[in-house]
């Protein structure tokens, strides 16, 4: 069975970190998707670029999710959101998936 790729699993842990914690109203919930998107995106990094790039992708996944924030207040939720997923997604494509 393929796997999924690194790149899909960290944009979908910021957009559906996002919209479970809208959508139930209950931001520890979103942070549980987030968090274990993160985890699962790190292992993979880890296996494919090494402990290096795994640590400089995660920080640009953390980064990401509070960057989205400040971003919202001048484009919207949505759009920042998408934004930043989007960033880690071709970040995470370029350091790890496309070798694999």
């Amino acid at each position: 069975m393929a796997r999924v790729p690194s790149s899909v699993i960290a944009a979908g842990g910021l957009v559906g970190g996002y919209g479970v914690a809208r959508w139930t109203k209950k931001r520890q919930l979103g942070g549980v998707v987030l968090a274990a998107a993160g985890a699962a995106a790190a292992q993979q990094w880890r296996e494919r670029a090494g402990g290096r790039a795994a640590g400089a992708l995660g920080a640009a996944y953390v980064a990401a999710f509070a960057g989205s924030h400040p971003l919202a207040k001048k484009v919207g939720a949505w759009p920042a959101v998408f934004g930043v997923a989007g960033a880690v997604a071709l970040a995470s494509w370029a350091v790890a998936d496309r070798r694999g």
